[in-house]
């Protein structure tokens, strides 16, 4: 037996589920801020709970916190597909932003329970913890520690802030499970997701389907001026770091630029010291994103950045230091995986392109330990980590079925 066109999701289920989901944590602006290891996010995991147990599923809790919640399979010994994202959100986040890739997945089980679906493999639905990497630097963290890019010491001591600690902070919502990070071994690995870029909108297209996920660098700059008046202090005398961080943001656009179209770089955070409207700064701190799906390319970036932003520095006296804060090489996703994406897509008539995920995820993570693939649907005018982030329902049930019919093939159906 194997799965036919006419097998679907509850569409209208599924979005309730992301509107009551919305409710826990709301933002100031009718999105959500449930960041994670908070009380809001500790609510959101509670409900998600919630609702496996009651589809049947038991919960698995490693010691990241992330949540596992299985579905058993036919077969004892087969090894589990996995599915899932994350439930916290950016402080100014929208509902969507993996939510949809962890709910999506429940919706699979419930709609499997509804349909009496066997599976030969087991089916976990995973929360990973930290995918955003806003209060605990960086992002991805518990599936890093899961695929061994991190130790599990190094991850508790992320400091938020405020100087509070990732281990401190799981343990007082609770959270902090027994199970060894990393210990689980999968048959497959899917995750949906909003796009959160324009491409899909704008070339009308239902589904993305993602072949690999862009390599990232993060770079934190510290420049060392001299603090002085602003009104006192002539021009030719001044030490400025505030100007040496504006050049310097001009000249990772340019070298952006120089690599289009598939490199992009910013600016994204920025700390000026002292702050004040009448100082000269003497510090600044701040952090550059450079992404391309080639790892040469990035290498690239950071070297220009490297050599040229030194110049800018020398030219105006300030000392620089450059520091390398998170970061990944370009992945590319399982070709079987990638496969059965592609396939369930066209099983159900959906529109369909290849993409590049702009955006990390734990699905990049994830590929260094297990066959793995995600699935994108649009998002309104591209916009995500913005309160204003909104997808139509239609969106949301073309992505979870296809999710549905990937996952549930990978997992084998049994008659």
């Amino acid at each position: 037996m194997g799965i036919s066109s006419n097998m679907k999701i509850n569409s209208e289920r599924l979005w309730d589920s992301l509107m009551t989901m919305a409710e826990i944590g709301p933002g100031i602006a009718g999105g959500n801020n449930r960041q994670t290891l908070t009380d809001d996010d500790a609510k959101g995991r509670a409900l998600f709970q919630s609702w496996c147990e009651e589809a049947g599923c038991t919960m698995g809790l490693d010691q990241m916190g992330t949540m596992f919640a299985r579905r058993e399979g036919t077969d004892p010994d087969a090894l589990p597909v996995y599915v899932g994202s994350h439930l916290d959100t950016q402080p100014t986040g929208g509902k969507y932003d993996g939510v949809l890739g962890v709910l999506g997945g429940l919706e699979i089980i419930r709609q499997m329970n509804d349909l009496n679906i066997k599976t030969k493999h087991p089916i976990v639905v995973t929360n990973w913890t930290n995918e955003e990497g806003t209060r605990f630097a960086p992002a991805m963290v518990a599936s890093g520690v899961f695929a061994g890019i991190h130790t599990l010491d190094w991850a508790y001591a992320r400091e938020d802030a405020d100087g509070l600690t990732l281990g401190d902070e799981l343990k007082r919502i609770g959270y902090v499970g027994d199970e060894p990070v990393g210990s689980r071994k999968m048959h497959a690995f899917f995750e949906l997701h909003i796009e959160q870029g324009p491409i899909l909108e704008a070339e009308n297209k239902d589904i993305g389907v993602v072949t690999h996920g862009q390599g990232l660098n993060w770079l934190q700059v510290t420049l060392t001026g001299k603090e002085s008046h602003t009104g006192s202090t002539p021009m030719p005398m001044r030490v400025n770091a505030g100007l040496g961080m504006a050049r310097i943001t001009t000249l990772v656009n340019d070298i952006a630029l120089s690599h289009a179209p598939n490199a992009v770089g910013a600016v994204g955070h920025c700390d000026v010291y002292p702050n004040s409207r009448n100082i000269i700064p003497g510090k600044v701190v701040f952090t550059i994103d450079f992404r391309h799906p080639d790892k040469a390319v990035i290498d690239d970036m950071e070297s220009r950045l490297r050599t040229e932003a030194q110049a800018i520095a020398d030219e105006i006296g300030l000392g620089m230091e450059i520091e390398q804060v998170g970061g990944f090489d370009p992945v590319e996703f399982d070709k079987d995986c990638v496969g059965a994406v592609r396939s369930a897509a066209e099983r159900l008539g959906y529109s369909h392109r290849d993409l590049v995920s702009g955006a990390g995820h734990d699905a990049c993570w994830i590929n260094r330990v297990a066959p793995t693939a995600m699935v994108m649907c649009p998002c309104v005018d591209g916009l995500s980590h913005n309160e204003a982030e909104e997808i139509t329902p239609e969106w949301a049930a073309a992505g979870a079925n296809v999710l549905f019919h990937a996952v549930v093939e990978t997992a084998g159906i049994v008659d």
